[in-house]
């Protein structure tokens, strides 16, 4: 390898090398100690050949002796002088050299070499080096691009998109009004007191009889970053009515109107390695790891927070297989949870999951992604506890087992087994109560999509997915379900507590569990994969089925049945792009509850979409 010091240093030792090369290869040393020759008709021949010639033009006549031997004076005279100017120019080109070699050795870092020849195609990589070395420095510097950014800064990439919507929300005749208890606004505030029946609408519920005509948008902004490496980083903030994991939607007007400011939530914020997409590392909050075909079991929005570790490996070209494994926290219990006098024990709840499957391609036009997943997920059913409880500030040892997060549909469990006191009139008055979900879930689900692309860029696709909570016990629901009827004051029980058959008295009480653990949904895709270019296009319909206790309801989809469980209906759409990276959407939704009272919605949302 060709090894210099500094740009200067170079051009030093080609200059002397160029000089040495310009001047004749050698000198005659001692010219003074030669013996001048003398010329004679008879002398032998001369190893000089103008001396020969002299010689031979004398023995033919042509010159005399004297006439010989004056040229030949010359000759040797001026041939004496050229030698002595070759001696001389050799000795300059030698001090030279040494001249550039000693300034090359003063800046050239200790295992730099000198050579004297330099070859050609040393000579065009000197060259290309240091116009490399000159381009990094420009660039380093940004006085050779102006305008262009920093090396920093081209590691960093940002990215995002904006979405405005009208949404329609239509419920039709015949809901159950008042039957839909809302477990989040209980289990989010204070407890509700489950002997308060006097009041015309003692405990909050949702709307299922009136009308909304909302306009929406969603905001999205993140940043990625390359470190080293493998390693990179990200971070995303959102838009959003609340902290809902599920929702990125902001309503217009609301957050209390009169053109009030929104909002914005940190959405993303991981660490990753990857070593050439064949292996990833995550830690922090990030995208959905596993491959989900469709959002029956996590909205597609859904951030996780955690651990993830995916990997694969191209066996062929047209076989790929996966697996993806991780742990994530859910909820975790803060450092100062409990009354100011004594403070409650740790109930952190966790999701560990892992997912194997593989992508297939038989032929180029024809792509396959199958997978198989478990998820379990750790300490989120409720449990009941004997406490005392005097007002509502209190707190039982068990109340961290409620949901910090629902939407609707799952199926509760009183948390709090009150010990009858004076102080509620011996159990019949200010009983302050907290639910959790009555039922265990290990969620196994299969998912699957088939992408058919023999009219590209027109894609006809085909998205499946199986959900079946096998933690699941109807016995052990309903019992858990319908534990405290038997000990509260009659007419207590009266929140429908998860799907009924119906109900009873005034007011109505449960008196059958119905729910399910199984849930499907299957969607058929017509059109453009992506929106990029104008008139790009696609077209989709769907049926959904998701029985109450399938998943947890805080992390399914917060549109079809305006979110949560224990729904099933139809949908259909579409999507037209209306130029580069923007594209308007219009999708109706028609949901209905599938065990307890009775439920219907019907949704239809107009969004325009951009991407940057």
């Amino acid at each position: 390898m060709w090894r210099t010091g500094t740009i200067e240093a170079r051009l030093a030792v080609i200059s002397a090398t160029l000089l040495a090369y310009a001047l004749p290869a050698a000198a005659q040393d001692g010219a003074d100690a030669l013996k001048r020759p003398t010329v004679s008709r008879s002398a032998a021949p001369s190893s000089n050949s103008t001396v020969n010639l002299i010689n031979l033009l004398v023995k033919q006549g042509v010159l005399t002796e004297e006439q010989a031997t004056g040229l030949v004076k010359q000759a040797e005279d001026e041939a004496y002088i050229a030698r002595q100017a070759t001696r001389d120019a050799a000795a300059k080109a030698e001090g030279a050299e040494k001249k550039a070699s000693t300034a090359a050795d003063a800046v050239s870092p200790p295992g730099t070499k000198r050579v004297t020849y330099v070859p050609e195609i040393v000579k065009q990589q000197l060259r290309e080096d240091i116009k490399r070395e000159v381009m990094a420095k420009a660039e380093q510097e940004n006085w050779a691009s102006p305008g262009k950014y920093p090396e920093w800064a081209q590691r960093i990439r940002f990215y995002g998109d904006l979405r405005t919507r009208y949404e329609g929300d239509f419920f039709p005749r015949g809901n159950a009004i008042g039957w839909f208890p809302n477990f989040n606004a209980i289990n989010t505030g204070n407890p509700f007191d489950v002997s308060d029946i006097t009041n015309p609408n003692p405990y909050p519920t949702y709307n299922v009889d009136q009308n909304r005509n909302r306009a929406r948008f969603r905001a999205r902004l993140g940043m990625e970053a390359d470190l080293f490496d493998g390693f990179s980083a990200g971070f995303r903030i959102g838009s959003g009515d609340s902290n809902s994991p599920v929702s990125f939607n902001q309503t217009l007007g609301g957050s209390g109107g009169n053109f009030s400011k929104y909002a914005v939530w940190i959405d993303r914020a991981f660490i990753k390695y990857s070593l050439r997409n064949d292996l990833t590392l995550q830690a922090g909050r990030f995208d959905n790891p596993f491959f989900n075909a469709t959002d029956l079991v996590y909205h597609r929005d859904l951030g996780f927070d955690g651990f993830a570790f995916q990997a694969r490996y191209d066996v062929t070209p047209d076989f790929t297989p996966f697996v993806v494994a991780g742990a994530f926290p859910t909820f975790n219990t803060a450092l100062d949870a409990g009354s100011n006098f004594s403070k409650l024990p740790s109930q952190d709840k966790w999701m560990f999951g892992a997912q194997i499957g593989a992508n297939f391609r038989p032929v180029p036009e024809v792509e396959l992604t199958v997978g198989a997943a478990y998820y379990d997920f750790r300490n989120v059913q409720g449990r009941l506890a004997s406490c005392t409880v005097v007002t509502s500030a209190d707190t039982c040892p068990t109340d961290l087992t409620r949901p910090s997060f629902a939407q609707k549909g799952n199926t509760y469990m009183a948390l709090r087994s009150i010990n009858p006191t004076a102080f509620n009139n011996f159990g019949t008055e200010f009983l302050y109560q907290y639910f959790g979900l009555a039922s265990r879930f290990q969620e196994a689900v299969a998912t699957a999509r088939l992408d058919l692309g023999h009219f590209h860029p027109v894609h006809i696709v085909l998205d499946g997915e199986y959900v079946r909570n096998v933690g699941w016990n109807r016995d052990d629901v309903a019992r858990r379900m319908f534990a405290l009827n038997s000990t509260l004051p009659a007419g207590n029980g009266f929140i429908p507590l998860g799907p009924t058959a119906g109900c009873t008295g005034t007011p109505c009480r449960p008196d059958i569990y119905t729910g399910g653990n199984q849930g499907w949904l299957t969607r058929l895709t017509v059109g453009h994969r992506q929106m990029k270019e104008l008139w790009d296009w696609n077209a989709f319909v769907g049926y959904k089925y998701l029985e109450s206790d399938a998943v947890i309801d805080a992390f399914a989809d917060s549109d079809f049945g305006l979110g949560g469980t224990n729904l099933k209906g139809y949908f259909v759409g579409g999507s037209l792009a209306l130029g580069p990276n923007v594209w308007t959407s219009l999708r109706w939704m028609s949901a209905n509850q599938i065990a307890g009272a009775p439920y219907a919605v019907d949704i239809v949302q107009l969004d325009l979409n951009a991407k940057f």
